[in-house]
């Protein structure tokens, strides 16, 4: 008979300590006890007190709901701090997994806000040149310019976002219409080039006389746009030598993008007309 009672005693005590051991039965027992003050205290402030009454049950009601909270967090801290690694790890992962389209949609921002270009301008990234296509919150795309020959490639660049950020972006718009084309040719010393050098001067201004007062319009327009002064409209050409000691002849003329190539043929011409020329008569001498 005593074996009986102590073994079903002991059956209770092993269902109390796992009642005591149940976190979610002991937060429920805590609440409800809780609750119950709360009730009474709000229903013995109405009974005793005529003034006042809406302050202090909104004083009852903010003391118990910090209660709960204090008691809540002290009974599941352990999870609480569990949870919070686990999602703090799982944001770590998130982060890591999607950096560059996180990264890429920064720089959409940042371009939104800056607005370096637009559609349809000539711009600079990097190392990379083209006319801008089209923008989107993950991509730039870039039809691809020679910047040398001012003329498409053919080709498409996409560049992330991302990249935006750390490359420099050079707005090379008026680059479209009018270029600051500069070219070198390099020679020997058996010439001296300043002996023909107006007659250079002639030819470049010969060539850019249809458009001169165009281009003057727009340098002007350039220069109160960027607010700074830009060489030109006149052609501008510079005697100077290599490091091997060579004669270098270096031009700069402002003209239509399209016409670049062309006038630059056409100096070249001359002047090597002019070079051999003037070669030939030194060494009659």
């Amino acid at each position: 008979m005593l074996e009986k009672v102590t073994s079903t005693s002991d059956h209770y005590l092993s269902i109390l300590s796992a009642i005591i051991d149940n976190k979610f039965v002991i937060a429920l027992v805590f609440f409800s006890a809780i609750m119950i003050i709360k009730m009474l205290l709000i229903r013995l402030v109405e009974n005793k007190n005529k003034s006042n009454k809406k302050i202090k049950i909104n004083m009852i009601n903010n003391i118990v709901t910090v209660v709960l909270l204090i008691v809540v967090f002290n009974i599941w801290a352990e999870e609480i701090q569990k949870f919070a690694f686990s999602i703090a790890a799982f944001i770590v992962a998130i982060v890591l997994a999607t950096r560059e389209f996180i990264q890429c949609f920064i720089g959409f921002m940042y371009i939104l806000s800056s607005r370096p270009y637009r559609i349809g301008d000539w711009i600079q990234v990097g190392n990379y040149y083209g006319e801008v296509h089209s923008t989107d919150w993950i991509k730039l795309t870039l039809l691809e310019v020679n910047i040398d020959s001012y003329e498409f490639t053919g080709k498409t660049l996409y560049l992330p976002n991302s990249q935006l950020i750390t490359s420099s972006i050079k707005n090379l718009n008026f680059l479209k219409r009018y270029a600051m084309h500069h070219f070198t040719i390099t020679r020997d010393q058996s010439v001296n080039p300043f002996t023909f050098l107006n007659a250079l001067y002639v030819k470049a201004n010969e060539y850019c006389a249809d458009f001169r007062e165009v281009a003057i319009r727009y340098n002007q327009l350039i220069e109160n746009r960027l607010d700074v002064n830009i060489t030109g409209p006149e052609p501008h050409i510079q005697i100077a030598t290599s490091e091997t000691g060579d004669t270098q002849v270096i031009f700069t003329i402002f003209c239509p993008t399209v016409r670049a190539l062309e006038i630059e043929q056409q100096l070249t011409a001359d002047f090597m007309s002019m070079w051999f020329a003037e070669k030939k008569c030194a060494n009659k001498i």
